[in-house]
């Protein structure tokens, strides 16, 4: 008999040696994240993985699995306590080492292996962990895995069972590394900032970019787990500024920035300024629409209304469905509709055939980046970006809302906006044109402009943005709208940030 795992134990006690310990909370729609020692212990991490391994037997799939970890100081050694479980649990386990995030899943490809466990918890401070797990590639766990794992976990409903075995697959990033640059070179000379924030996408991104013919700027690429400058994430402006600031320095063509676990990319352009990546979504669709007649793609609720109204996307025959946040729903959405590619505002981009395999790589984004820039000759990253339509758009605005409370404010908030289309009213002025509410709502008005509110995931928090292609004024207009019927709900509290 295995223990079941304790929600709390206190450090440096014999129960915390001895006992597992997994806070619930760890347990994510489409991951699992926790504060390493405060959340979970060594003996938990054992205890999830024989909760996985026990899963993936459930669900009838071969227990077979890749697993690498990220680079933190606990990583290695959170991943050799996972291994145990998945052994005792009965599954053969191929080691790949030190990885990013995108390199596990290429190697469930590669090695013909079903399931993965990536042991990162991607751009989070210091002191996180987590696990990014799949058991049907290229998707990853959606919120019904996730919830069955976090019952067998916390029940300790293992049924062991003998036969795991485990082989570690020496010098595996040569070949995920081999099959990102076995394609032809670059025709024109790009100069790239590499930006990597000490992160694991160091030891990697530098020289898949220098082999399809880059002059590569590298920029904090040494693994430093301590994160000594700023955190690696994309989204951030810290790192945003560096590369900035790396570019014009270096007059480079293009910055690139990979977050910890190497599944995103930001991008910052020859003047130095940030494009947000569901613009670079947009550009990287009219460079892919031009060669794939009729392409479809997926981009999800918070992105550009430019992927409808872009004209050159319509000119191109090019089709955008939008979907959930979340890069677990937009991988399977992108998979379900065999779209050529999937955008997620976050930066999780998912590429199918024959630009990827489906799953979300950072460096196949930056490989579709400077791909783009040499089918433009004579065009700078500014240029394709100054070449779309003007929208003006908000940040992403979080008004607290209590876990208990925003599933039902969000449901509040789509039926009132169904009532108002259902009755032909007018939102300032504006008909609605179109409503979506796969994840929330979203509703477009006569002009383009549009507002969304949808859950956070995993924050006591909802999400607003809103953007307009006619004026700063009439964003302001759809900020006031929603903020308005958002104002009807007592349990919504104040923003992080207001335009």
């Amino acid at each position: 008999m295995f223990p079941k795992p304790k929600p709390v134990l206190v450090p440096n006690t014999y129960a915390f040696e001895s006992e597992p310990m997994v806070k619930p909370t760890g347990f994510r729609e489409y991951d699992a994240r926790w504060l390493f020692g405060k959340e979970i212990n060594l003996m938990g991490v054992q205890a999830l993985g024989m909760g996985l391994g026990a899963l993936i037997a459930e669900l009838g799939v071969k227990q077979e699995i890749v697993t690498g970890h990220d680079f933190r100081g606990y990583s290695a050694s959170i991943k050799y306590a996972l291994i145990s479980g998945l052994m005792a649990a009965g599954c053969k386990v191929h080691d790949i080492g030190l990885a990013v995030t995108p390199m596990a899943y290429f190697a469930q490809f590669d090695l013909d292996v079903p399931c993965v466990a990536m042991v990162t918890a991607s751009h989070n401070d210091n002191g996180w962990t987590g696990v990014k797990m799949g058991a049907n590639r290229p998707l990853t766990f959606g919120p019904d895995e996730m919830t069955r794992l976090k019952e067998i976990v916390l029940g300790a409903s293992f049924g062991n069972k003998a036969g795991g075995s485990y082989q570690f697959h020496e010098n595996y990033p040569a070949r995920y590394i081999a099959d990102l640059t076995n394609r032809a070179k670059l025709k024109r000379k790009l100069k790239v900032v590499a930006a990597c924030g000490n992160g694991t996408a160091g030891a990697f991104a530098p020289q898949v970019l220098d082999a399809i013919g880059c002059e590569v700027i590298p920029l904090d690429t040494e693994l430093d787990h301590t994160f000594p400058k700023y955190n690696p994430n994309p989204e951030d402006m810290e790192m945003l500024h560096a590369i900035r600031d790396a570019v014009l320095q270096h007059k480079a063509d293009v910055g690139l920035g990979f977050d910890g676990d190497g599944d995103r990319c930001g991008v910052v352009d020859n003047t130095g300024e940030e494009i947000f990546a569901d613009k670079v979504g947009v550009m990287l669709a009219r460079d892919m629409s031009a060669i794939h007649k009729d392409a479809q793609f997926v981009v999800d609720v918070k992105s550009t209304g430019l992927f409808i109204t872009d004209p050159v996307l319509q000119k191109q025959g090019a089709r955008t469905a939008y979907w959930k946040t979340g890069h677990s729903y937009m991988k399977r959405r992108t998979n379900e509709l065999g779209a050529l590619a999937g955008f997620e505002k976050s930066g999780h981009f998912f590429f199918n055939t024959p630009f990827g395999r489906g799953y979300d790589d950072g460096l196949v984004s930056a490989i579709a980046i400077c791909e783009m820039l040499d089918r433009a000759p004579g065009k700078s990253m500014a240029d394709l970006k100054n070449a779309l339509p003007k929208t003006w758009s908000s940040p992403t605005m979080s008004p607290h809302c209590a876990d208990e409370a925003k599933y039902g404010v969000v449901d509040a908030v789509v039926k009132h906006f169904e009532g108002l289309q259902k009755k032909g009213a007018k939102i300032g002025g504006q008909a609605i044109r179109d409503l979506v509410t796969v994840n929330g709502v979203r509703v477009t008005v006569e002009d383009g402009s549009w507002g969304l509110v949808r859950a956070s995931s995993n924050k006591p928090e909802l999400v607003v943005v809103v953007e307009s292609p006619v004026s700063e004024q009439r964003m302001r207009d759809m900020f006031e709208t929603v903020d308005g019927v958002l104002r009807t709900h007592p349990e919504v509290g104040e923003y992080n940030q207001k335009i």
